[in-house]
């Protein structure tokens, strides 16, 4: 994760990742900051000065600590397991494209991704709420993703 106390550069990171396809990586390097993790004493600053949502771009910068500060306070966390979900849904769209031979125009490309990425949110509120941890995608992710390698495991004979 990176910090930038002038705040997020919309701008820069639309070219960065719509327009040149890059990595979040090459908006950090153009845009700069420090390279942080999120312990507990700063998700409770973020808490106490407003924040309402926290979204991680990276693998899990957010310490158990800080997770537990941000959902006790009700703050919105997406998780980085389910951010990454959306590279995993990337890269079979477009095995999905090249083995059709077809060629998706950035928009189509889009709208399933955004479709994608909708159906991983909802089944991590849908999986927490089902075991009695509603708004917690930490959990709805885990314990999703945890089923869903068990479901594959059991229907190829593994266990």
């Amino acid at each position: 994760m990176r910090f930038d106390g002038k705040g997020i550069d919309l701008a820069l990171l639309k070219q960065a990742k719509q327009m040149e396809r890059g990595r979040l990586e090459t908006y950090a390097e153009r845009r700069g900051g420090q390279v942080a993790f999120v312990p507990g004493r700063d998700a409770a600053f973020l808490v106490d000065n407003g924040c309402v949502a926290v979204g991680e771009g990276a693998n899990m910068p957010t310490t158990p600590e800080a997770i537990k500060v941000f959902l006790e306070a009700g703050v919105a966390f997406g998780p980085g397991k389910a951010a990454n979900a959306g590279g995993v849904a990337t890269s079979a769209l477009e095995m999905q494209q090249n083995a059709s031979r077809d060629s998706w125009s950035f928009d189509f490309s889009e709208r399933r991704l955004r479709d994608r990425m909708r159906d991983i949110h909802a089944r991590c509120l849908t999986t927490a709420a089902e075991y009695r941890m509603p708004g917690n995608d930490v959990a709805g992710a885990t314990i999703d993703g945890f089923r869903r390698v068990a479901d594959a495991m059991l229907a190829l004979g593994l266990i």
